[in-house]
Parts: structure tokens; C-alpha cells; sequence
């Protein structure tokens, strides 16, 4: 029995999976890729690229796992990812954790409920962000002209908004775990439709599908999370959250991307869907349902009522997915009109996901809950308002990378702020309302941010100013209001 533990010991499962992922890489670099180029059999990196990408699953799966149940150093689930990428990198990790495990550094400790939310919120980004590199070719390889192709992937977040703004209501009237099971089920659902795409016609459909049933997750999540949260906690809790929107933002362009080229878009959707089958799987048997009486559900379906933490989060919320947009539409073509490649463009869009992570995942996330959201907020709109002027003036690469870490250390502040100021502001009666309008504007936002932009009849230049100039008056509007509500309440308590 005791053999039997220590083989499903998350860190054995590490090692073996990646071990098997390993091999299954060097197969497909020396043996497929050979057959593909210089025996004329392109079906060997078909067949053994899909195999991979399965093994590849099952081992970001054992990390997961292992990362839950030891807490090991957030350092060793980087250093396992990073492994996956590097010839006879899983090897030598495997020496190195074996001798660890030996040494019983990897003990087994209780896995807090908390860490599945964090799972169904990372699928959820990772739904979103492994879309971003291969949909408009997808659709083009389908037959789209590019203003179809463009269509088709705003399609996504146009009826994701209709879906976060449902949601908040069932989260409200039905509880945050039902809408959890049903958005992991549904979406999941939505994900393998692709695999039956044919057309155009039919990929509109989908798209329809997918953005609307994936727009159930986001705020039955993030509502969960709040009711589970302390006030005081608000801010780090916020931090850690957004930890994972950063991973996601990291892992999927270039997990999509790359499998997509050694397979196919819908396998790279089908994986997506295993895993919001798993975590819809442990949904049912860990996240229990709270019995709501006939009063709490009476209270929530009254209308929302704004007050001024609300207008402010949603505030935030919008021109933070607007400063995204405009950033995912012009940054690519800015970087082009300096002379240099795409690869620098995705290295850009990438390097304030880091930043971010690093910022949210270290000691320092504790400094959300110290400092005022109010406050947060102002530093973090400001210095992203500032980087999209920068990025304007920008000519150089190295310049470009600065202005970028800039940009990530204002996402790193305003992600929780905004959040904060959302949860401040409402009660579990209404919250579900309230984050299913806060994640509609997200969308929103982005649409604004990346098609909206494309209609002023300016260069690229000053559609940076334009965005940078627009962050910049929403936060001295934020501060002005907050000074002047603050003078009025000093005078009524005078």
C-alpha cells in the first residue's frame, strides 16, 4: 500500500508525465520532423504532434496537482512548464525532484477549496487568450474575407457580454456553484463544437455559442471568491486571482499557437475542453451548494443600485480592457512601422503579463491591503495612460520593453483595485449583478478599445495619445468626484 501511495504522489506523477513528455518531444524533433521534411510524410508530425499535445496536457495537469496539494514553491511549477519546452529538460528536472522528493521536501498538505476557483478562473483565461493567435487565420483557412475573419472573432466578446450580464443574475438568484458547474459543463460543450466546423456559417455559430456560455463563468468566480473573501483580504486576494489571468495570458498565445502549427485549431480547443471537464468533474463533488432561503432570494432579485465604488470599479474595468484592446490592435503595426518582426510584438504583449504575476504572486500582492483601492486605482490607470503616450514616442526596442514593464506594473495595480472597489461596494445579495456588469464591460471594452479605435481617421501614433489621454481623464474624473464626496461628507459630519 505504502508503494502505491509514493507512485501517486503528486511529484512522482511530475516525473513520470514528464518524462513521457519528454521522450514524446525528442520523438517528434528527431524522428517526425525528419519524415515530414525529408521523407515526404507530413502525417508523422500530425500523428505524433497530436499524441504530444495530449501528453502535454496530462503533465500541466500532474503540475497543477502537484502545485495544489505540496504548495511547493511556485518556482518548481515554472521550472516543470519550462521543461516541456527544452529538449531533455525533463530529464534532468527528473533527477533534480527525485532527489528532493528523497530528501522529503514535497509533503502532502490539505488543498484548500479556494484553489479550484483558482483553477476554473485560470481555464476560463486560458479559454480566452488561446483564441487570440490562431482565430482569424482559422477563419481565413475556412474561406473568411478579413472583415468576416474580424467579425468572427469580435463575435466572441460581443455575446460574452450578454453572458457575463445573465450570469450575474442566476449567480445572485441561484448561487455561485450551480452557474460554476453549468458554465464549466456548457462551455466545455461549446469548445468541442469546433471539431465539427466546416464553414463559415458554422463557425459564426460556434463563435456565437462559445462566447455566450464562456461569459457564464467569469463572475459566478469571481463572486464565489469575494463571498469566500475577508475585507480586509480583499486586495491580496485580488492579486492572487489576477496571478492567474497573468498565467493564462502567458501559457495560452503561446500554447495555441504552437500546437495549433503541429496540429489543428479545434485540437487545440478540444484540450481546452478536457480540462474544463476535469474541473467540472471536481466542481460537483467538492463545491457544495449554500441552501438560500426564501428571503435571500426575494432580496436578490431586486434591481442593482449603483453607488459610487461601483461606477468606479466598472470605470476601471472598462478602460483597462480598452487600454488592452487598443494595445492588441495598434502595438502589432507600430512595431512593424519601426522595421522590426511579430515575434517582438508577442515578446511585448507578453512581457507585462510577467511583470504582473511576479508583482501579484510575491510578498509584495500584501501591499493591496494596505493601500486604499481609491489609491491603487490612480496609480495603476495613470501609469498605464502614460506608457500607451510613451509607446507613442518609442522607437526602439529596448525603449519598447521598458515602456511595456511600465505598462504591466499599472495592470498590477489596477487588477485589484478595481476588484476591491467591486467588492466594497456590494453585498452577496447583489454581487453576482454587479460582476456580471463589471466582466460585460471588460468586453466591452475591448471592442471599443480595438475596433473602435480603427474608425478615427488618425496615424497609430495618435491613436496611442488618444487611448493614453482617455485613461489619464478617467482617473483625474475619479479623483475629483472622490475629493469632492469626501469635502461633502467632512461638511454634513461638521
Amino acid at each position: 500500500m505504502q508503494s502505491i501511495k509514493s507512485y501517486l504522489h503528486p511529484v512522482t506523477l511530475v516525473r513520470w508525465s514528464g518524462i513521457i513528455d519528454g521522450i514524446s518531444l525528442l520523438v517528434l524533433l528527431l524522428i517526425a520532423m525528419p519524415l515530414k521534411y525529408w521523407a515526404d510524410l507530413p502525417y508523422a508530425v500530425t500523428l505524433v504532434g497530436t499524441i504530444h499535445g495530449w501528453i502535454v496536457m496530462v503533465y500541466l495537469a500532474a503540475i497543477l496537482y502537484a502545485q495544489i496539494s505540496t504548495r511547493w514553491n511556485v518556482v518548481w511549477s515554472l521550472l516543470s512548464l519550462l521543461a516541456a519546452f527544452v529538449p531533455l529538460g525533463n530529464f534532468i528536472l527528473e533527477r533534480v525532484l527525485k532527489r528532493k522528493q528523497e530528501q522529503g521536501h514535497f509533503t502532502l498538505k490539505p488543498i484548500p477549496l479556494v484553489w479550484l476557483v483558482y483553477a476554473i478562473i485560470l481555464f476560463t483565461f486560458l479559454d480566452l487568450f488561446t483564441q487570440l493567435p490562431v482565430m482569424s487565420t482559422y477563419a481565413t483557412s475556412l474561406g473568411a474575407s478579413s472583415m468576416i475573419a474580424g467579425f468572427i472573432v469580435g463575435m466572441y466578446s460581443l455575446t460574452n457580454t450578454f453572458g457575463n450580464v445573465l450570469a450575474g443574475v442566476f449567480t445572485d438568484r441561484l448561487g455561485a456553484n450551480v452557474i460554476l458547474k453549468a458554465g464549466l459543463l456548457l462551455t466545455s460543450f461549446s469548445l468541442l463544437l469546433y471539431n465539427f466546423v466546416d464553414s463559415v456559417q458554422l463557425l459564426l455559430i460556434v463563435r456565437f455559442l462559445h462566447g455566450f456560455l464562456g461569459g457564464l463563468i467569469v463572475p459566478a468566480a469571481f463572486t464565489y471568491m469575494a463571498n469566500q473573501t475577508k475585507t480586509e483580504k480583499q486586495g491580496s486576494q485580488s492579486a492572487i486571482t489576477g496571478s492567474f489571468v497573468g498565467i493564462a495570458a502567458i501559457i495560452g498565445p503561446a500554447y495555441s499557437g504552437i500546437m495549433a502549427s503541429r496540429t489543428s485549431v479545434p485540437f487545440v480547443f478540444t484540450t481546452v475542453a478536457m480540462l474544463g471537464v476535469m474541473l467540472f468533474v471536481l466542481s460537483v463533488f467538492f463545491l457544495r451548494s449554500n441552501k438560500r432561503g426564501k428571503t435571500d432570494r426575494a432580496r436578490a432579485v431586486r434591481k442593482l443600485e449603483l453607488n459610487s465604488g461601483m461606477v468606479r470599479a466598472f470605470l476601471g474595468a472598462f478602460f483597462l480592457m480598452f487600454s488592452q484592446g487598443a494595445l492588441a490592435y495598434l502595438l502589432p503595426q507600430h512595431v512593424e512601422s519601426l522595421g522590426y518582426n511579430s515575434r517582438l510584438s508577442g515578446m511585448l504583449m507578453s512581457i507585462f503579463g510577467v511583470v504582473a504575476v511576479i508583482i501579484f504572486a510575491l510578498p509584495t500582492n500584501k501591499l493591496f491591503d494596505r493601500l486604499q483601492p481609491i489609491r491603487s486605482f490612480s496609480i495603476g490607470l495613470s501609469l498605464m495612460g502614460i506608457s500607451q503616450l510613451l509607446i507613442s514616442q518609442s522607437a526602439s526596442a529596448s525603449v519598447l520593453y521598458a515602456v511595456m514593464t511600465l505598462y504591466g506594473l499599472g495592470f498590477a495595480f489596477l487588477f485589484p483595485a478595481i476588484n476591491t472597489l467591486l467588492a466594497h461596494s456590494t453585498t452577496k445579495e447583489n454581487r453576482g449583478q454587479a460582476y456580471g456588469i463589471f466582466y460585460a464591460l471588460f468586453s466591452a471594452g475591448t471592442v471599443a478599445g480595438s475596433s473602435g479605435l480603427g474608425l478615427l481617421p488618425v496615424t497609430f501614433e495618435h491613436q496611442f495619445i488618444v487611448t493614453g489621454c482617455a485613461l489619464l481623464t478617467c482617473v483625474a474624473g475619479v479623483m475629483i468626484t472622490a475629493r469632492l464626496a469626501g469635502e461633502r461628507s467632512e461638511s454634513m459630519n461638521a
